[in-house]
């Protein structure tokens, strides 16, 4: 029995096919040229791709980076034609103020890149600036965006009108765009956040700077700050450079006067100097504003006078080592006795410069908008210069160039600012250009007095048309 089961065994074995019997080849069986193939071109494919990838990645971010610093750069033609048109047709004058102001602040707004042509440089009231572009009070009213402007390449930025108080000014709308003139028309009204706010932000900006520069706690600076110390001297007599915290800038403070004020009272300015003279490279008597009642009652000769020996003393009483110069600003709408007047108020007085001038409250036939140009209120732009530069020729001959004198008034390219330099201007301001062209004004004007120049310095040609006339 038990053989038969082993010779069934044998034949059992022996039909099953030998699949797991067979020894596995000593090497493994190279694939066919397909296969081969397929796995070099999939393999090159897939570094074909992250090649791809890392060039459009890089590419993104490069342009990325170029992209923000051409739109960070005031000299980008966007701006200009993109930004300010859009600006104008989604928001009305007053709410792109208050952007751009916000802008500023938040440090959100273009740069000037470029360093200033030595032939710029201006020399003033023992001060030496890179260039003599300022930017006019009305713009930043409440000392908000001092850096932000001085950023756009400005050499000289005025903030204000300050008023002691707090005011709202006139009800709104209160600023019209005239497009066609380039021009704009504001009766503001001193809106004013007073004295106190203004000077805690010029304060806390000062305290940032000392906190950041101060090394070594050399006169105890950190300790007074973390004390809280309280006194205005002991903060900025510490300063080793200019109240606009930038060695080649000027900070202006423009003080005006509360509405409630009695028209003839001078109060408001002499504490204005008081309180806010500390923190000013220049303080700025503003005279000239046709939205305050009786404001431009002060331009004549007794009253002016009278004002500028009393604001005069309160600044030679600051007790500073530095005390700023003061100037007054006028309008462009009086008459050749009235500048005359003004000269002698400003001679007599020995007051440190005139700023020519504040808003017109003329109309000119040449005005191309008719409409707004009934709104009541300050009119600058382009059509304001020929008013302003007569005005400023006048009072630079009546001066004979011992007092400096800033124009101002439809300044848009280095051609208008050189003609007021040969017309008297030391420096010139600008506003309302800065609100069609945008950021970029303050570079556009500066090349472009460059050029003009042709070779020349600014300094070289202030008061050139007086000197050919004798």
């Amino acid at each position: 029995m038990n053989s038969l089961t082993s010779v069934l065994r044998q034949q059992q074995s022996a039909a099953l096919p030998r699949l797991f019997t067979q020894r596995l080849p000593s090497t493994i069986v190279r694939p066919s040229a397909a296969i081969r193939h397929y796995a070099t071109v999939r393999k090159e494919h897939t570094t074909s791709s992250r090649a791809i990838n890392f060039i459009l990645g890089t590419g993104i971010i490069v342009g990325g980076v170029v992209g923000i610093a051409y739109a960070f750069d005031s000299r980008a033609s966007i701006h200009k034609y993109v930004t300010m048109p859009l600006m104008h047709r989604a928001l009305d004058p007053e709410s792109a103020h208050l952007l751009a102001i916000k802008a500023l602040k938040m440090g959100l707004s273009p740069w000037d890149t470029q360093e200033d042509d030595p032939s710029l440089q201006v020399k003033l009231w023992n001060k030496t600036f890179s260039n003599p572009v300022g930017m006019a009070a009305g713009f930043d009213k409440h000392a908000e965006a001092i850096d932000g402007l001085f950023d756009l390449g400005f050499g000289y930025v005025e903030v204000g009108s300050v008023t002691p108080v707090p005011q709202p000014g006139n009800p709104k709308p209160r600023m019209f765009r005239l497009p066609e003139d380039k021009c704009v028309i504001n009766r503001y009204g001193f809106n004013s956040d007073g004295h106190k706010a203004v000077e805690f932000r010029l304060r806390q900006r000062i305290k940032r700077f000392l906190y950041k520069h101060t090394r070594e706690d050399k006169e105890g600076t950190i300790e007074k700050l973390n004390q809280g110390d309280s006194s205005t001297e002991s903060l900025v007599d510490q300063l080793s450079t200019n109240r606009s915290l930038r060695d080649d800038r000027l900070l202006a403070v423009n003080l005006g006067k509360n509405k409630a004020s009695t028209p003839e009272s001078v109060d408001d300015y002499v504490v204005g100097v008081e309180r806010l003279g500390p923190y000013a490279d220049v303080l700025v008597v503003n005279v000239s504003s046709p939205n305050t009642p009786g404001l431009r009652s002060l331009q004549r000769k007794g009253m002016l006078e009278d004002l500028l020996r009393q604001v005069i003393n309160a600044r030679d009483q600051l007790k500073l080592s530095y005390k700023p110069p003061l100037l007054v600003k006028i309008a462009p709408d009086l008459s050749d006795e009235e500048l005359e007047d003004v000269s002698e108020a400003a001679l007599a007085t020995k007051v440190d410069g005139i700023i020519i001038s504040n808003t017109t409250i003329s109309r000119p036939k040449s005005l191309i908008n008719k409409e707004n140009a009934n709104e009541v209120g300050g009119l600058s732009g382009p059509v304001v210069k020929p008013l302003a530069l007569r005005a400023l020729r006048q009072v630079y001959k009546h001066t004979e160039g011992k007092i400096p004198l800033v124009g101002c008034g439809g300044i848009s390219n280095g051609e208008d600012a050189l003609e007021y330099a040969r017309a008297g201007a030391s420096m010139v301001q600008l506003y309302s250009s800065m609100a069609y062209e945008g950021p970029g004004i303050a570079r556009a004007v500066k090349d472009g007095i460059v050029k003009g120049l042709n070779g020349r310095n600014w300094a070289d040609i202030v008061g050139e048309d007086a000197r050919k006339a004798k």
